[in-house]
Order: structure tokens, then sequence, then C-alpha cells
């Protein structure tokens, strides 16, 4: 077998599993995100419907609930920037590290009784649904969104426009529907599971996510490391 012949195989195996790792991850996400919203009433990880949901409340006089969503889009930050702090600073398995964290997190938003403390357990879960995007953020090279299925979908819409003027390589906008496919069972089957189970389906995705962090940390070290970016080494100064 010849050295390049060998490298194409790699990288196939590579990619099939990290789309896996994608639509596993996105059907959490999806999960999350239906029994989230339902359970509070607000998006947890829709930070543009957020946004514009507070400056709607803040235009007709609910300070209240514009300063929630604006505070919304903090946690969800925060999420996002501890995801990234605790897969480049507590081990190597990056993908299993981020994902048990995002189980804790959830398992503490069951915890938290909805009907006392609404806003406590709605901060835990998008806190989470911010963490989850540190998980996967690309596939050889490619961008992944994990919960903003909207970038996903423009890029597919975009790859549509660049195939229709003769663009043959539709492997980069083909794989932007795994996330959108995985989220909308997700949601689904998260919608489904509220309607049965109320706030108990937290504890459902609480467990269906140290699940599938369980299932990453059998994967290879160098899996893990090659589905984040890379952290730029700060440039000294002379």
């Amino acid at each position: 077998m010849t050295r390049a012949r060998r490298r194409r195989i790699i990288r196939t195996r590579r990619t099939v599993t990290g789309l896996s790792l994608v639509a596993a991850i996105s059907f959490v996400a999806g999960m999350t995100d239906a029994v989230g919203l339902l359970l509070s009433g607000d998006f947890v990880s829709f930070m543009t419907g957020n946004t514009t949901r507070a400056a709607l409340s803040f235009a007709d006089g609910n300070y209240t609930h514009a300063l929630i969503l604006f505070s919304a889009l903090w946690v969800f930050i925060l999420g996002n920037a501890l995801g990234i702090v605790l897969a480049h600073t507590v081990s190597a398995r990056r993908t299993f590290v981020v994902l048990a964290g995002v189980s804790i997190l959830l398992a503490a938003a069951s915890t938290v009784p909805g009907d006392v403390y609404p806003r406590v357990q709605f901060y835990l879960i998008v806190l989470s649904m911010g963490m989850i995007n540190a998980t996967v953020e690309h596939i050889e090279g490619l961008p992944i969104g994990l919960t903003y299925v909207t970038g996903a979908l423009s890029r597919f819409g975009r790859g549509i426009g660049r195939w229709l003027v003769g663009d043959r390589n539709p492997t980069g906008w083909l794989i932007q529907t795994i996330p959108w496919t995985g989220m909308a069972c997700g949601a689904v089957t998260g919608a489904f599971l509220t309607k049965y189970a109320g706030s108990d389906a937290l504890w459902f995705v609480s467990a269906l996510a140290l699940v599938v962090a369980l299932a990453t940390a059998m994967l290879p070290r160098p899996l893990h490391l090659h589905f984040q970016q890379r952290i730029s080494p700060a440039r000294r100064r002379i």
C-alpha cells in the first residue's frame, strides 16, 4: 500500500468518525434545546432569537425579561469560553472532558426545582449549550456548528449555489446537513420526552450526554486533538 493511499484511508476514517460524533452531539444538543425551551419558555441556544426577543421586551417595557435574556447571551458566551478552557487545560481527551462537563451541568439543572428557581435552571442549561460547542470545532478544516444550525444551512445553501455555477466538489457543503439533521431529530425526541416526563426529561438528556462522553473516551487521543482548533502561541514582543 502506497503512503498516499494510506493517508487517504486514515483521512476517510477520521472524517467518518468525526461526522458520527457530530451527529451524536448535535442530537444531544437538539434534545437539550427542545427540553430547555419547553421548560423555561425561552431559547437556550438560539441567541439570535433571544437578542430579538430581548429587544422586543425592552421596547414593551418588560425590562425584567429583557435583562434575563441579555444575561443569557453572556452565560452562553461564558459556556463557550469554559468549554475551550476545559478542552485545552484539563485533559488530552478533550471531547470527553467537555461532554462530561455538559452532562454534569444538565444533571445540576435537573436538581433545581424549576417552579422555585426557574432562572437558575435556565442559565445552567444555557451554560451547557454554550459549552457543548467546544467539543468539535471542525472536521478536516471545515467549520462545524453544533447548536447554531443557521450557519450550517447557510453554508449548505452557498454550496448549492457553487455547484450550480460549476463547482463539482460537494464534500465541503454536504456535511453541513449532518448537524442540522442531528439537532432536528434530537429536538423532536426532546419535545416528546418533555411531553411525557416533564422536568425529569433533563435527567435523560444528562444521561445521554454522559453516554456519548464515555463513547468518545474510547477514541484515540490524536482524534480529540484533531477536532479542535490549535491554540496559537502568543507572539513575543522584541
